[in-house]
This record gives C-alpha cells, structure tokens and sequence, in this order.
C-alpha cells in the first residue's frame, strides 16, 4: 500500500521517524504514542478521542474501524506496516466547538480476503496516525481475527451408571475457535446453573461435576459449546443414579412352633432399606432366618413313700412324712395335693411302755455335755493352727526380703578370634554386664541427687541410685513408668511392661528393643553428650488407645510408637526402626511421617520422598520396614494416602482353632491383620489365652484401596461328617474396618458342627478375597485331636537377648575399628575410596544429600547399618565392602590388643 500524493506536501514536511512504526508481536498492543515537532507546543499534539479496537471478522462480512483525533490536520490508517490507500479511507473533518481546533475522523473496512493475506506470517493489525502542526500521534494497535468455531469437540461426555451419593464428573473439551467458546451445560434441556444448585460446580477445564449424585440427578447431560460464530452441542451423555438395596432390621423371633419339647421359630427381614431403584443391586443374603428352639414341658409333682412311723411320744402320737419329689413339680408343673405329715395317737399300752423316767433324762442331758465340750476343743486347736501358719508365711516372705538383693550376675562371653577384618578381642574391662541391682551400693543415708539436666519432663532420679537396666524387671518396670505417668504428656503410655523397653545410658550409647515387634531405638555413640546420662524408654501404643487423625484416604501404616523422654538434647540422629505393611509405590502413595506434639496434636514432619538435606527427619523405606533418623524423641507413626486404586496395603492371614475339642461345635476363627510383628505377637498371645493352635501356614493378601469389603468363606465340608452352621454363603469385613488400621483383631469365625463325637479328620477350603480384588485359598486338611505340626511357625523368638543393652555390647562393630573407619572414609578421596563408595557398595547411594548433610557421613552409614543388621548382621560382608575401597593403609582395620 502506498500514501496518496495528495498528502505529500504535508508528509514531507516531517522527520522520517514518524513513519516508522515499532515491530509488535501477535500478543502485543502498543500504546498511543507522541512524537513532537522540536520546539513546538507540546499542547497542541494530537490527541485520539476514538482509537480502533480489536475485531472478529465473521464469516465473510468486512469489520469497520473507526480513528478521531484532536487537533488534526491528517489522519491516515496503516495496516501490518503499510500505509492504506487514501480511497480506502473516509475522512471527515470538523470543529471542536469550546477549543475551536480542528478535529477529524477517518473509517476504513477490512475484507476477509486482506486478513487472509498474511495469515500463518503474522496476525492482521491496523493503527492509526494522526499529525499537527506540533507532530504526530499514533494509536493503539487493533487486531483483526477471523472468528471461527469448529464442528467436533474435542472431548464429549459419556454416559454414566452412579450410586445414590456418589460424585459424577462429566468432561468436555470444546471444539477449537476464535474466540474461544465459551461452555454451558443443559440437564434435560434446561441449562444447569451453579449459582441456584450448590451441589454442581463447572471447573476450569469445562466439566460439569455433581458433588453428591441424588435420584433427581438421573438425567440426559449436553454439553454446549458458542462463540460469536456458532453454536455446537455434544452428543447427550445418560447418567442414571442408581440405589443398592439394603436389608431392614430383623422382627423379632417368633413365638417357638412347639409349645412343648423342640419345635422352629423364624425371623425375617425386607429389601427396603432402601428398596433397590434404577437397577440397582438386589440385597444380597437370605430374608428368612430359622433357628431350632425348645420349650420346657410342664412336670406336675407326685409324693413319695410315707417314712416309718416314728416312737410314741410323751404325748402318746406318732407320726410320719413324705415329701413332694417323685418327681418334684417344674416347669410349671402342679404342687402334690394333700399334707406332708401324718399324726396318729398311739396305743394305751405302746404310751406306757415308751414314757421316759428320771434317769433317761439325766443320760440325755449328759450327752448334751460331752458334744459341746468336744466341739470348744475342736476349735481351740483350728485356731491355733491358723496361728502358726501365719507365722510360718511371715517367716518365709522375710528370707525373701533377705535374699532379694543378691541376684546372680551373668558376664556376656567375649566373642570369638576371628580372622576377620571387623573382629577384635572386647576389652573385658569395657564389657557391659547383664543383671538387675544398682550401680552404686544401696545406702540408708542421705546422697547427693542426680539431676537430668536436659530431660525436662522426667523428675530427678533420687537417692543416688543410677539404676542401669538391661531388663524390665515387673517392680522396677512398674516403678519407672508410675514416675513416667506423673508428667502429663506421659499419660497415655501403656501401663503394662510387655510393649515397653528402657534403659539408662550415656555418651557410649545402646539399644532399646521391643522383643517380637520389630521395633528398636538405636542410640548411636556421641549422640547423648558427653556428660549426660538419660533414662530412655521405648513403648509401643495400642491402635484404639491414641486418637490418631485420619483424613480422606489416609491409612496407618505402622504400629504407633513412643521413644523419649521428649525435649533432651541429642548430638547426633537416632534411629527408630519399625515395620509397615504398605507396598511402598511412588505412584500409588503418598508417605508421611507424624509426630504428636506435647500438646496433644498430630502434625507432618516429614514427606516422604521430598526430605531436605537439612531436616530433623530422615527415613529409609524398605519393603517391609522403615528406619527414622531423628534428633528429637517422641510419639511416631507412618500414614499413607493413597494416590490410585493400585495402592495396596500387606494383610497376614492367619487360621486358629481349638487345641482340644470337648463338644460337638468346632470353631475356626480367620484374622485379617496388618502384615507387621507387633500385630502378629498381640494375636499369638490373644490365642494362647484362648488355647487356640495355628492350623495353616499364614498367607498374605494384599488389600487395595478400592472401597470393596473384604469377604471370607468355608467350602467342601463332607457333609456326613461335618455341618457348618453358618447362614449365609460367605462373612463380610467392611473395608473401611481394615483400611484405617486403628482396629485390632478383626477376625471372622466359621463354627462347624460334628455328626459324632468320634469325628476327628477334618478337610475343607476356607476362602479369603476382596471382591474384585487378591484372594487367597486355604486347603485343611488335619486331625484336630492330635495334629499340631503348624504350631512350631509362630513360636515367638528372642530379639538380641534383653530389650536394652548399653555401651559396646549393643553394637555388631566393635568401637575402636568403627573410629578409624570413620576418620578414614570421613575425608573426600580422589580416587573414590571414602564414604561416598562405600554408600554405594551398600547401596545407601540415594541418600547421599542427607549423609553428607551431617558432620560425619560415615558415621551415619554405620548406624544404619547396624539398625539394619541387627542381631544377625554379616560382619564379613561388610568387611569385604572396607576393605574393597582400596586405602593404602593395609592395616586400617585391625587393632592390637593394647589398643582394645
């Protein structure tokens, strides 16, 4: 396009940089912009009272853009850079009546075909440039699209089959266009408004979300998509909302069908709770129970025998008795007629013959005499003797008193020469001892007080007497934790000694174990400051005895366990070990690790997966365990969310029954527990209290996260032999009961009933499954009077001796080999040799950040792995990954017997 030469004598009188128009991009619009003459009135520059805008050319109809400036003498249109045609524009000049400047408004139109010119170079623009005898101004730049809206969305919704109270997502994807589309959804052909309906929303993306489905949302959805240029609809989308069935409550038992002896009473139930709509699921069950009951016939009583007549009395009668119990009445039975006594008067001569003289008397009364002499004598001597009983049991309980405070004392052997790298001679001088007593001699006396500077919520140990346990012996476990109790943050530790471990110990460090558990605390060396002393305690929670918060999906993964006192100052991370029962998948869980604060809450202290270097927490995850460094004791449990329906959680299955077998009922009972230690020891000890025996080899089923309940049930049961009693086809577990992880024991049983008691083979398959779900099958096949080879499998096993151990005895690594290690490997080498290869030979290198975040990497690799490999840890295996680092020094890794 080029400029008339009309304008030319006005154009030239101006610089060249009024007409060069600064580049935009297609997402730009540029600003009125100025350009005054050298010297001129700044005043009089032009000023736009209408600048273009930005237009959509729809269909094939020109857009008209409209340009007015004051004071004016030229106003010209330039498109993309080039100047419009002076024909193509349509001026008109006029004059502003309170300033009397010249003022004047220019029109252009733009076809379909001008914008189609440049279309994929660049996007179609237009500008204004007005002059004055001042200078020039231009105006903002305007766009001009051509408006479109294709036919095909890109995402349509599809029909959908809900529960009542379910959520309902619709997608849509509007087709592509300029402008874009904007969205709207019609219910039946109503168009659905959110503002009237807070139970529809439409998000960001265009889908119509339902929050919580309800019968009246069964509809026909249609997604409608418009612009300036078009209006498309989707194919219409059918939602039903459906209604399972459910049972109403039992009536009550009807009246017994025998009104004497055994007879049936039934009971019933109705699908209308509620009834099944849309083609919901039928309740699932029978609606008719009937159970076997007995009425007590009524027994009338009935007299027996009259006794012998007795001797004639003074009064010259006798009598007899008989008495109503041939049979007794019961049951509602009548009372015998007639009297219990029967009196007759005796003959003349029988009344004569019986009368008793004077002497008679005497030898009565005499008799009387001797009885209760014998009987004061009798009870003289029984209470002599409960006197000396007495003193024979006070005698026996002070001998006890006397000997109690010798108890024996056990040395831990040494360990064995060993040609090993890692294996030294122990100092016996350093061997730490195995008993029960104190330190220091027991003194009436008064002491100097021992204070736990650091341990703020702990009283003060008293009386001199530092107390190292290696045990939990019941008095002196009862009495630590009645001092623990004191303290208000401590008063939902478990008041038993079974699930608890403590123990006193300093700069050395040690170990608390909770045997049959899988939990530990280890306190590595330098992590009480030197100097210090504390009195640890390691204590496993009941699920239903700490109110833990579960949101959404959330599940516990972990027994719940306490380790303090809380608030002591620690130099160095311990590590806290304990087993999960997740199937750890970055992209089926989300991890957390809690921590209850002093007051009470529960708060996330770390995420795992996203750990800082720097952080108080650290935690290594393996398959089924996980080991928490931490430098601040308290209350821990790992909590998982699941992020897809893949995620699974670990559930042992495990089959009791009686031991013995006395009546014709046998029950098995199947629990469904948290695949951990701690879960399985509570369920051992529940058995033998109920003298259960283990009949199958446990299994594991691994439960997901999709909402289904967990159902059980008993097959192939030869029915000459066995009946089962059970009523319906299959028990349920709820799903959510098993997903919280906060109930115990959760169990079904199977009652089966035998045809004679000579019975004693059994064979049958008990079923475990989640409904569209993992399963397990469980073949028995065993005599329940003699068979208990599976009993061996859950005898429960020492953890590494006593639940506390302290100083060098608690660890695999001998103390002075673990010092030179770490000033080895501690210092980076180039050659590799140090602690980085050394991570890597025990495949710890993807925690890399966090070891080199501590002041000495090497030392947190070695107390991993001894919370690893403990008790039964390869000391040879990692002998074999030192010495492969290639140190120089060949003999880095042995001491003498001086040394030790």
């Amino acid at each position: 396009m080029t400029v008339s030469p009309d304008c030319c004598h006005v154009l030239g009188h101006l610089p060249l940089s009024h007409f060069v128009s600064p580049v935009f991009t297609s997402a730009q619009q540029s600003a009125t912009v100025a350009n005054p003459v050298p010297g001129a009135n700044p005043d009089l520059l032009p000023h736009f009272l209408v600048e273009p805008e930005d237009v959509y050319i729809v269909k094939n109809k020109p857009v008209l853009l409209v340009c007015k400036a004051l004071p004016a003498t030229q106003i010209f249109f330039k498109c993309n850079g080039e100047w419009v045609r002076q024909v193509d524009h349509v001026i008109e000049r006029s004059t502003d009546g309170s300033s009397g400047l010249p003022a004047m408004e220019v029109r252009i139109n733009v076809s379909r075909q001008q914008v189609e010119k440049v279309f994929g170079l660049e996007e179609y623009w237009c500008q204004c440039v007005a002059w004055s005898s001042s200078g020039t101004t231009k105006s903002q730049k305007a766009y001009i699209r051509i408006a479109y809206l294709r036919k095909n969305f890109e995402q349509e919704p599809l029909a959908k089959e809900v529960s009542l109270e379910q959520g309902i997502v619709l997608p849509c994807r509007p087709p592509e266009g300029i402008p874009p589309a904007e969205v709207e959804w019609l219910r039946n052909e109503d168009l659905v408004d959110p503002s009237l309906d807070p139970n529809v929303y439409i998000t960001r993306e265009h889908s119509l979300v339902v929050r919580q489905a309800r019968l009246a949302d069964t509809a026909n959805y249609t997604c409608v998509a418009k612009n300036i240029v078009a209006r498309r609809r989707s194919a219409s989308a059918a939602v039903i909302v459906y209604v399972n069935g459910g049972w109403s409550t039992w009536t009550e038992w009807s009246v017994c069908s025998a009104s004497c002896g055994r007879g049936w009473q039934k009971r019933s139930r109705s699908c209308t709770n509620p009834a099944p709509l849309n083609g919901g699921a039928f309740c699932e069950g029978q609606n008719v129970q009937k159970t076997a009951c007995a009425t007590l016939c009524p027994v009338d009583g009935s007299w027996s025998p009259w006794s012998k007549w007795s001797a004639c009395g003074l009064d010259c009668t006798h009598w007899r008795s008989r008495e109503c119990s041939d049979p007794a009445p019961r049951n509602g039975g009548e009372e015998c007629r007639g009297t219990d006594l029967d009196t007759r008067n005796c003959t003349s001569d029988l009344c004569v013959h019986t009368a008793s003289g004077p002497e008679d008397v005497a030898l009565y009364v005499g008799l009387i005499a001797v009885a209760v002499c014998l009987l004061l004598l009798l009870l003289v001597l029984i209470l002599v003797y409960c006197r000396k009983k007495e003193g024979l049991d006070s005698d026996v309980a002070d001998s006890s008193i006397l000997t109690s405070g010798f108890q024996p004392v056990s040395i831990k052997p040494s360990k064995a020469d060993n040609p090993h790298l890692l294996t030294i001679q122990p100092d016996l001088s350093t061997t730490t001892t195995s008993y029960q007593g104190s330190l220091c001699p027991r003194q009436d006396g008064p002491s100097p007080k021992f204070q736990l500077t650091n341990g703020h919520l702990l009283s003060p140990l008293g009386g001199g007497r530092h107390t190292l346990h290696h045990s939990s012996p019941t008095s002196e476990a009862e009495d630590f934790v009645s001092r623990l109790s004191t303290q208000n943050f401590f008063r939902s530790l478990p008041r038993g000694t079974s699930n608890m471990a403590y123990g006193t110990f300093n700069f050395l460090g040690g170990r608390l174990m909770i045997p049959n558990t899988g939990i530990s605390l280890l306190i590595p060396p330098d992590a009480i400051p030197r100097g210090k002393i504390y009195e640890v305690y390691l204590t496993l929670h009941k699920p239903e005895d700490v109110r833990l918060p579960l949101a959404g999906c959330q599940t516990l993964l972990s027994p719940i366990v306490s380790c303090g006192p809380p608030g002591v100052l620690l130099t160095r991370p311990v590590i806290l070990t304990m087993d999960h029962c997740g199937e750890p998948s970055p992209e089926s869980w989300s991890l957390r690790l809690k921590k209850q604060s002093c007051e009470g809450s529960w708060e996330d202290v770390l995420h795992l997966g996203e750990e800082a270097p720097s952080h108080l927490y650290y935690c290594q995850l393996e398959a089924s365990a996980c080991y928490i460094f931490t430098e601040q004791l308290g209350r821990f449990a790992l909590v998982g969310e699941a992020l897809s329906v893949a995620a699974s959680k670990r559930l042992k299955l495990l089959l009791f029954a009686p031991v013995a077998c006395t009546s014709l009922e046998y029950n098995i009972r199947v629990y469904c527990l948290h695949d951990t230690h701690d879960a399985l020891k509570e369920v051992v000890q529940l058995e033998k209290q109920l003298g259960g025996q283990l009949i199958q080899e446990p299994r594991i089923l691994h439960f997901k996260d999709s909402y289904h309940n967990l159902r059980l049930s008993v097959h192939d049961v030869p029915s000459s032999l066995w009946k089962s009693k059970l009523l319906v086809s299959y028990q349920e577990i709820p799903f959510y009961h098993i997903w919280n992880g906060t109930q115990q024991y959760l169990h079904c049983t199977f009652t089966l009933e035998r045809v004679s008691p000579s019975t004693s083979d059994l064979a049958c398959k008990v079923w475990v499954w989640q409904v569209e779900g993992d399963g397990q099958s469980f073949n028995i096949n065993f005599n329940i009077t003699k068979d208990t080879r599976f009993g061996e499998l859950l005898a429960l096993e020492s953890e590494g001796g006593v639940p506390a151990l302290v100083g060098p005895s608690a660890f695999k690594i001998p103390f002075l080999i673990r010092q030179k290690i770490i000033t080895s490997l501690d210092p980076p080498c180039s050659r590799g040799a140090d602690w980085r290869t050394l991570a890597q030979k025990l495949h710890l290198d993807s925690h890399l950040s966090f070891f080199a975040s501590k002041p000495s990497p090497t030392a947190m690799i070695l107390n991993l792995w001894e919370a690893r490999h403990f008790p039964n840890g390869n000391l040879s295996q990692l002998a074999a990954a030192v010495a492969g680092l290639g140190q120089p020094d060949a003999g880095l890794f042995t001491v003498s017997e001086a040394e030790c």
